[in-house]
């Protein structure tokens, strides 16, 4: 594990190349898609359609471009949406550069609470649970992909390489939060991430992760005020924003997990 500096220089690279971000809508999602799109990036937010004001306001208010961006919905989960997101991004932009599986849930509740029983006295099945890993581990893999399928490309190409950053978190490394189904979930992520070298070197696509530390968004939202309460330090969206471009345009970067903390912190790398 090594520190890295950030290098914004990079961003100039996002110039004419179409991104597509999952959950990008909101939170880390939307920070990410108005930053390729300030440096003249085509961006497609997918999200679920109950966003879709909230996309479309984040496109018309705040984008550099605006005309450099759409709206798609999509739930990660379904497979038939997830591909309409794909088909929709080549059919306005021509083809896909980036991708950014972002899209992510935490429970409200703790998984393993063993006290709630039904009338019978029988343990209940925590529903909430496997929505969690469902969103976060199934539909990242869902993204993970078909953004392999559709930015496949053969291993000798050097010109307009393809590039998939998985969202991760620090969760991914460590367990001591108390939500469980989201930590193992992204510990699935770490794990998609090593498996999926092989597959993405022989179809000529990088596939990078990211970790940031608590980052305080609509996911976070109780824990994340609980943590400022206490007077500690937090991420901003903006800046892991700023390291999911970094690893998604460095060409040197296949395989790395990019670990995004406070500025005390700094951003560290560990493949």
């Amino acid at each position: 594990m090594s520190q890295i500096e950030l290098d914004l220089s990079i961003l100039s690279q996002s110039a004419n190349k179409s991104v597509l971000i999952t959950g990008g809508a909101r939170g880390i999602g939307a920070a990410t898609a108005s930053l390729f799109n300030h440096y003249g990036a085509n961006v497609v937010i997918a999200d679920l359609a109950q966003f879709r004001e909230a996309a479309e306001h984040l496109i018309s208010s705040t984008f550099t471009n605006p005309q450099r961006a759409i709206f798609v919905p999509g739930n990660i989960v379904d497979w038939a949406q997830l591909t309409s997101c794909f088909k929709a991004a080549i059919e306005r932009f021509g083809e896909i550069d980036i991708v950014v599986a972002n899209a992510g849930i935490m429970e409200s509740s703790p998984v393993l609470d063993v006290d709630s029983v039904d009338e019978n006295g029988d343990l209940r099945e925590n529903t909430e649970a496997g929505r969690v890993i469902d969103v976060n581990l199934k539909g990242t893999l869902n993204t993970l992909r078909l953004g392999l399928f559709y930015m496949k490309q053969p291993r000798s190409t050097t010109s307009n390489p393809k590039s998939i950053v998985l969202v991760g978190s620090t969760s991914s490394y460590f367990g001591g939060t108390g939500v469980t189904a989201y930590v193992a979930s992204k510990h699935g992520v770490l794990g998609l991430l090593r498996a999926s070298q092989s597959t993405a070197r022989d179809l000529g696509v990088r596939v990078n992760g990211i970790a940031p530390f608590l980052t305080p968004t609509h996911i976070t939202a109780g824990f994340a005020q609980r943590w400022k309460d206490q007077g500690l330090e937090e991420n901003t969206p903006e800046r892991v924003a700023e390291a999911i471009a970094l690893v998604a345009l460095d060409e040197t970067r296949k395989g790395d997990c990019v670990l995004v903390g406070t500025e005390a912190l700094q951003v560290t790398e560990a493949n």
